[in-house]
């Protein structure tokens, strides 16, 4: 049956149910309007999901009328989403997918030819693959099934090996005649999918098959409900049971009784064997019900499958949970109990402060203690330091102590309590503390006890890959164990958040179960509260004379190349720019000292700020930013002041380490400002003024519109009063036409002059 495309009657109706998925949304709505297929509609059912997803929804259909979201003022469930989702559905075909999954390419297009070519059936079947948070692929065991179907059109009656298909109900598209007619509706609870596939299954009158491969199915390493331990999970009893009143009242589907009574038994084995559905105190109870349902709906003349198996259900009929714990759990829990004992005398039997650790670890937590860290154990800076702070005015009675590296002590301010890493206090501190502050991970030996409270602040808003996005780039995840990373973050309570845009990348990279919070980054809270007698101040102490323009120059690190290269010929910069510019410039924190900078800052060229304990000081003090791919310029542009992007190597950075947009685009909330590849042309950037011209100030307007959207002056307030003290993270944040930076050092005049120095044979840069 051939189909005009219609606006009003699309031939796909996608219902796109939509909680708490706003790292993996965007995803999911980009693999079905990127499709070469156009003739579909996407509703998407927003169940009162706490997060952005609403507002990613409405900016998507601003975007595209094809995107039609429902926003309900409760959340109902994924069953009562997907019922709204398909009344409002106009299309020939509804389309359950899931809001985590996303589209295989040429899908909808498979999907249009196959139903064309077999006459609009009731269902049609498709293949999947699962996807791996380590990028494997497997897939799926309809394939070869669904490739037998070839182009013919059956019931599940005369084809009940199609019952045996993965029982979900993205997998498959139907006719919405036969569904609506039908008054298919989902029931309460979770396992809806298993009994809405079975009903429909049951009742179609047309089923046909394609193996092409149109949904990815992503296996979330958290936040699946199906992968959420708890009580919810009896529910599987009450939807079977429904199955089999469906059953009994329709008798001509008595021969695949048998079959379905057997994928009950296999789902209810399959279900208590899983530690991430069932908790060891239910499986007794569990247990019990599935051998209650077992021997009410066992068919008569039921021939039990052979091996292990058929060992499982007998014993389920049987009704013996502890012969079923004998035959089934007991090797599995040996190898575990022999594996923990051996991890625990291994850590046991290190050295002595592993014992000493053990020791603190019996102790009570101290509800009153914070312990603080940042750029590992490097000194007391960044996120942590202002939440610090922060601290010491709102929850005096938090006693922080910071973790510093050996020969750190004597960076750490006077009267800031600390302890050297490894020492014997530290064992005590990490042990006790009730809260945890880092803008890294803490070490692997770090045991998270219950009741303490880990709060990551990062260190930027990520243009580069991170987190288990770096495994398709061998430069950047070299030596890096991805699992053991995500073992650290599993520590997580908090993950602070400057823009929407780094919340939805930290819960994709990092699949873990913290809660974010939406702040803003401490450390950005002076850029609006600085003062102009701050700025001048400060320039005054880095020897920045009256009227000349400082120019910082901070590029990132590169993990294809070792040791600190610059990627400017500073010399010839200075002298090309005159006596009006000075060079700030600040090598990345995990180079040394660099002799090239100090001895081009002996002479007078540069000033090598590369130590300067302060970065945000240095942000003040400078009149424009020159980076790379450094996060500081999402920093930076708090101040609303002047980015120039310098990135010679863009091919090659962006292919060894990987990027999540690209600043050359000249893209409003991509690129910050002016640009240049090559030194002849940052230059010219500055000699021309395209540093701060027009179009530079409008690209930076967009960039701040997209990454200043939480930072405001207030974060570090937030942070503390939702962490430490348990109340609302408040304030407000203050609209972005609302914030006043910190004034600009032009606007500012010097508090102290400086006089330039008169020499022959200097340069000033």
């Amino acid at each position: 049956m051939s189909h005009t495309q219609n606006p009003a009657n699309p031939r796909i109706s996608l219902v796109v149910p939509v909680y708490r998925v706003q790292g993996y949304l965007r995803a999911c709505l980009d693999s079905v309007l990127e499709q070469s297929f156009t003739d579909f509609e996407i509703i998407a059912v927003d169940d009162h999901s706490p997060d952005s997803c609403g507002r990613i929804l409405d900016e998507y259909a601003a975007r595209d009328s094809r995107v039609r979201p429902v926003h309900l003022d409760e959340n109902r469930g994924i069953g009562k989403a997907r019922d709204l989702g398909a009344q409002r559905a106009s299309g020939d075909y509804l389309f359950f997918l899931d809001s985590d999954d996303t589209l295989a390419e040429g899908a909808l297009q498979a999907i249009a030819d196959r139903l064309e070519r077999v006459g609009d059936p009731d269902i049609l079947l498709l293949d999947h693959v699962r996807t791996y948070w380590t990028n494997r692929v497997q897939v799926s065991a309809a394939g070869e099934l669904l490739a037998s179907a070839g182009t013919d059109v059956f019931t599940a009656l005369e084809r009940p090996e199609y019952l045996t298909m993965f029982a979900v109900v993205w997998n498959r598209v139907y006719r919405r005649e036969f569904y609506a007619g039908h008054g298919f509706t989902f029931t309460e609870g979770i396992y809806e999918d298993a009994l809405m596939v079975y009903k429909t299954m049951l009742t179609a009158e047309t089923i046909a098959g394609l193996d092409h491969v149109c949904v990815r199915y992503r296996q979330r390493r958290q936040g699946n409900s199906m992968r959420t331990p708890g009580r919810e999970h009896f529910g599987i009893f009450e939807q079977y049971a429904r199955l089999f009143d469906f059953l009994d009242e329709r008798p001509h589907l008595e021969p695949v009784r048998a079959l379905l009574f057997q994928r009950m038994a296999n789902h209810f084995l399959f279900t208590l064997a899983r530690e991430n559905r069932i908790l060891p105190q239910d499986r007794p109870a569990f247990f019990k019900r599935a051998s209650e349902q077992y021997k009410r709906f066992k068919p008569a003349g039921f021939k039990k499958p052979q091996g292990g198996t058929g060992l499982r259900f007998d014993l389920l009929e049987r009704g013996s949970y502890s012969a079923y714990v004998a035959a089934v759990f007991a090797g599995t829990a040996r190898t575990k109990l022999r594996k923990r004992a051996a991890k625990v005398k291994t850590r046991l039997g290190r050295k002595a402060y592993d014992q000493l650790y053990q020791m603190h670890l019996r102790r009570p937590i101290d509800e009153n203690l914070a312990v603080y860290s940042a750029y590992w154990n490097r000194g007391v800076t960044c996120n942590p330091a202002a939440i610090f702070e922060k601290a010491k005015e709102l929850a005096p009675h938090i006693h922080g102590v910071w973790i510093v590296r050996p020969g750190e002590e004597k960076n750490v301010p006077a009267g800031v309590d600390h302890v050297v890493e490894r020492s014997p206090r530290y064992w005590e501190v990490i042990a006790r503390a009730k809260y945890f502050v880092n803008n890294a991970n803490f070490t692997n030996e770090v045991i998270k006890r219950p009741g303490q409270i880990h709060l990551q602040t990062h260190h930027g808003t990520p243009l580069k890959q991170m987190g288990i996005d770096q495994q398709r780039f061998p430069a950047a995840a070299k030596g890096m164990s991805f699992r053991k990373m995500l073992e650290r973050v599993d520590r997580w309570d908090y993950s602070l958040s400057a823009n929407q845009y780094s919340t939805e990348i930290w819960e994709r990279v990092y699949p873990c179960a913290f809660e974010s919070i939406d702040s803003g980054y401490p450390r950005n809270d002076v850029y609006f509260r600085a003062t102009a007698e701050d700025v001048a101040r400060i320039r005054a102490e880095l020897g920045i004379e009256e009227g000349r323009t400082a120019l910082l120059y901070c590029p990132t690190v590169r993990d294809y190349q070792k040791g600190f290269v610059p990627r400017i010929d500073l010399e010839r910069m200075g002298r090309e720019l005159g006596p009006d510019f000075v060079l700030l410039v600040r090598a990345h924190h995990l180079y040394n000292t660099d002799p090239q900078l100090q001895a081009l800052q002996d002479r007078g060229l540069i000033k090598d700020v590369s130590k300067y304990p302060v970065v945000e000081d240095l942000c003040l003090a400078a009149d424009a930013l020159i980076t790379d791919y450094s996060s500081i310029m999402f920093d930076y542009a708090c101040l609303d002041r002047p980015i120039v992007s310098y990135v010679d190597d863009w091919e090659v950075y962006s292919q060894a380490r990987g990027v999540y947009f690209d600043l050359l685009s000249q893209e409003p909330g991509q690129t910050p400002g002016a640009t240049a590849t090559d030194e002849d042309q940052l230059i010219e950037v500055f000699r021309s003024g395209a540093w701060r011209d027009e179009r530079s100030t409008a690209l930076r307007t967009a960039f701040r519109e997209r990454f200043v959207q939480f930072d405001d002056g207030h974060a570090a307030e937030r942070v503390v009063r939702k962490v430490f003290l348990g109340q609302d993270a408040t304030p407000a944040v203050v609209p972005l036409d609302r914030r006043t930076p910190a004034p600009a050092p032009e606007a500012v005049g010097a508090a102290v002059l400086i006089p330039a120095q008169a020499s022959g044979d200097r340069v000033t840069t």
